[in-house]
Formats: C-alpha cells, sequence, structure tokens
C-alpha cells in the first residue's frame, strides 16, 4: 500500500477517495495518540491541563468540514482545540510555537485548485514532522483511540486574537518602514486575503490589492503565484514599485518588477542572501537551496562569498538541511523561502515583506536588487509513461547525462530526477543558450522513454 502522507502531509480530491471527514477524524485521533504521548502525562502532573493543539484551514470550501471533522477527532481524545479558523500556513506554525501548543492541524491543499484539499501537522515548536513521526500516525490509525469522559473530554474553542498574534509578529521582523513604496498584492483568493494586505498597510506601504475575495471555490483561481498575469497587469497599471504573489496557503512568495517581469524564488533568495550577509545575519555564510535551483543562483552565490548547502526537492529537506547546518536561510525555486530567525516554515508574506524591507534600505528597485543573479535559460520536461524506477540503474541514460555534462561543463547544468509520485522522469536542462539547453533536453528525453517506455 503506499505512504499516505506525502512530501506536505496528507493531499487529494475532497470528500474523494483519501481526503475524508472519516479520514480526518481518523488521522485527528491517531495524531492525539503520537503527538502528545509522554508530554500528556507531564502536563497533566505539573500543570493539570489537557494538551492544546491550534487548527487552521485556508478558504476552500471543503476546509469548513474537514477542519469540523479535526476538532471532533482532537476533542474526543481529550485535547483542547483552539480553532483558528481561516489563516495562512505559517500562521498556524507560528501559533503553534508562541502559545507553547502540543501541536496544530493545517487543512490545505496550498497552490492546488479548489476541489482539492489536504492536512499537515506540525509538531511541538510549530516545526514539521518527521517521515518516521508521520508513519507512526498512520500506523495508529487503525489501533485503539484515546476516549476520555467526562472532565477529560477536550473543549473547542475560538482562537480570537490568532491573526493578531501573527501580524504584530510579521511586523517585528522589519527593521525599516515602507512609506512611500508602492505594492500590489495578489491573494490567491486564499488565507493570505486579510493578513498580507493589512500588514503592509501597517508597514507603511500604499496597497493594491487584487486576488482577495475568497467563496470558498475560487482559490488558486487564474491568480496567485501560479498565475502570474493579473498581477503583471495591475502592476503596470497602477504603477506599483512590487508586486507580491502568494499561493492559497500563503506559504510561497513570488514577485513582480516595476515592469511586469517576474522574480522567482531563486532571485529573491539572492537577493536575500546578498542582503543578509551585508549585514552580518546570514549564518555560516551559508544559503540552503534544492537540486532544481538555478545554475545562475549558484553561479551569482559563489561570486558573493556565499556557500551553498543542496537538497532533494521539498521544502521539509530545505528545513532539514537548515537546522542541521544551523543556518537562517534557506528555500526552493517556486517561492517557499525560510527565515529560521522568524520562521519555521516557508512564509510568504514575510518574505514578500523582506524583499519590500530590502527595497527601503537601500533605495533600489527590485529589479536592480534581482539583478545581482543573471537567470540561465532552464528546460524541464516531464516524461510520462515510463518506468521511473529503473531511471538510476540505466548505463546509457547515465552515460549520456555524463556526456552532456562534461560538454556544458561551468555553463550548463542536466538533472534528471524521478517523481516520487507518478510514472513519469523529469528531465532538466541548463545551459547559457536557451537553444542549447532545449537541445539537449529533447535528446535526453529521447533517449529516458526508449530505455525506460513501460511495456
Amino acid at each position: 500500500m503506499p505512504r499516505l502522507f506525502g512530501t506536505d502531509g496528507v493531499r487529494g480530491l475532497a470528500n474523494g477517495e483519501i481526503i475524508t471527514a472519516d479520514l480526518a477524524l481518523g488521522l485527528a485521533q491517531a495524531a492525539a495518540v503520537v503527538l502528545t504521548r509522554g508530554r500528556h502525562a507531564d502536563l497533566v502532573r505539573e500543570e493539570g491541563r489537557r494538551p492544546r493543539a491550534v487548527i487552521a484551514r485556508d478558504p476552500r470550501v471543503s476546509g469548513e468540514f474537514i477542519s469540523a471533522a479535526v476538532a471532533a477527532g482532537l476533542a474526543s481524545s481529550g485535547i483542547d482545540v483552539l480553532d483558528a479558523g481561516v489563516i495562512p500556513t505559517p500562521a498556524a506554525a507560528f501559533l503553534v510555537a508562541d502559545i507553547d501548543a502540543d501541536f496544530g492541524v493545517m487543512v490545505s491543499a496550498s497552490h492546488n485548485p479548489a476541489p482539492d484539499n489536504g492536512i499537515k501537522f506540525f509538531a511541538l515548536g510549530g516545526v514539521k514532522l518527521p517521515d518516521e513521526v508521520e508513519d507512526r500516525i498512520e500506523a495508529a490509525l487503525g489501533q485503539p483511540k484515546l476516549a476520555p469522559t467526562g472532565a477529560g473530554v477536550g473543549r473547542i474553542r475560538r482562537f480570537a486574537d490568532a491573526e493578531d498574534r501573527y501580524l504584530l509578529h510579521l511586523l517585528g521582523t522589519l527593521d525599516v518602514r515602507l512609506d512611500g513604496l508602492k505594492v500590489v498584492i495578489d491573494a490567491a483568493h486564499g488565507a493570505a486575503a486579510g493578513v498580507s494586505p493589512q500588514v503592509f498597510a501597517d508597514a507603511g506601504a500604499q496597497v493594491t490589492v487584487i486576488g482577495a475575495d475568497p467563496d470558498g471555490l475560487n482559490i488558486n483561481d487564474g491568480v496567485g503565484s501560479t498565475h502570474l498575469g493579473k498581477l503583471q497587469a495591475a502592476v503596470r497599471l497602477t504603477g506599483a514599485d512590487l508586486g507580491i504573489a502568494h499561493d492559497g496557503d500563503a506559504d510561497r512568495c513570488l514577485a513582480v518588477d516595476a515592469d511586469g517581469q517576474v522574480i522567482d524564488g531563486d532571485r529573491i533568495m539572492a537577493i536575500l542572501a546578498v542582503s543578509l550577509k551585508r549585514r552580518g545575519l546570514l549564518a555560516h555564510d551559508t544559503l540552503a537551496v534544492t537540486t532544481m535551483s538555478n545554475l545562475g543562483l549558484r553561479v551569482a552565490m559563489a561570486e558573493h562569498g556565499i556557500h551553498l548547502v543542496e537538497t532533494g526537492v521539498g521544502d521539509r529537506y530545505v528545513l532539514e538541511a537548515m537546522a542541521e547546518h544551523g543556518l537562517t536561510l534557506g528555500g526552493e525555486q517556486s517561492g517557499h523561502i525560510i527565515f529560521s530567525d522568524h520562521a519555521t516554515t516557508g512564509d510568504g508574506i514575510l518574505t514578500g515583506l523582506q524583499l519590500a524591507a530590502e527595497m527601503a534600505r537601500t533605495g533600489k528597485t527590485i529589479a536592480e536588487l534581482g539583478s545581482v543573479m543573471t537567470v540561465y535559460p532552464q528546460v524541464l520536461e516531464n516524461v510520462r509513461g515510463v518506468d521511473h524506477h529503473g531511471l538510476h540503474d540505466d548505463e546509457v541514460i547515465a552515460a549520456a547525462v555524463r556526456g552532456h555534462s562534461e560538454a556544458l561543463g561551468d555553463d550548463g547544468r542536466v538533472l534528471l530526477r524521478p517523481s516520487g509520485t507518478e510514472p513519469l522522469v523529469r528531465v532538466m536542462v541548463e545551459a547559457r543558450d536557451a537553444a542549447q539547453a532545449q537541445r539537449v533536453a529533447d535528446e535526453l528525453v529521447g533517449i529516458v522513454r526508449e530505455r525506460l517506455a513501460l511495456s
């Protein structure tokens, strides 16, 4: 049976085969067993209180019944529930740490369309769960549940000041005001709709807002970090200095300059890493990135004396590397940027604020700041219908990759990666010349199809 948890919680079609009210209830009950074991007894003995959990969701309509099922599962297991309602994923993580809750639950499918939903957990301190703990929760699904009665049953209460706590936290990360800066915020009709425009305005920016009318069905629909066209048009129309795009749960941030040009996660990291190093705040002068980060980022960081730690794809792996090496900054090309001094997970609103702060601090435009890095042409092809498990065992493919890598030298890069969820291989080629990158990618795609074709 395939593993229930993916790279970012459990995700699928809401009310479909996986994400159901029954599963939400069962996962909550299983998490209550796994995530409070040991600590529960200490709290009862020392403080005389039940364990506490924070739950939150993005505004998609299915989140209403899923979060209700999660709350029921937790309360029936003797957990006091603080329901924060619709807030960003990083806000939920922050609140778990802020009130010293035992754990947290976020109901969201991030950048996925509205029919999907997901359930992810945060452990004590607001950190993501390691694989082995997720496996223990999955294993506990079929085991006896906690079933207190009377005064042992948990209570469900509204977390009334959840958004205010998070907003004040975000403002506290700034060392400059944003007065005079014109910003367009695209909230993806998602969880950022309330907080992001407010915090930018409170910091002094002149804010125009799009994608901030969630109705439960329009999340990520033609707006947000996966659909930048409307933000680009709005920035040009209003003469803004900066455009910020979030995804549905606001753990991502992509940016747009005054001319509507996209500043992706790699360029955002380049800007912020150079800024932090200049101010003596980049731990070990090192940035954590994934294998998919553009070669141009690697070149730019080397030019500025910044080292890189490379991880697999997924912000959880970036987080693990940052913790292992004691780093303050890391992230992904997709816009998951992590500031370990201020957050335990990717935070799109925090990232946007720090970009704007660097503009205010230096007096430079976002285009000028982004010029610190030259983006190398990158071609990414998905080769479907192949035996992706056999990729690393095929000597012909390996020889082709070695040959192209040697030919590109320091001016390019080749990466072949099997998908972890479906039968496909991802072929990524970077080169100084776009046509060359495409030629190499086309050749490798052909070899992969020939060698790994499913019978």
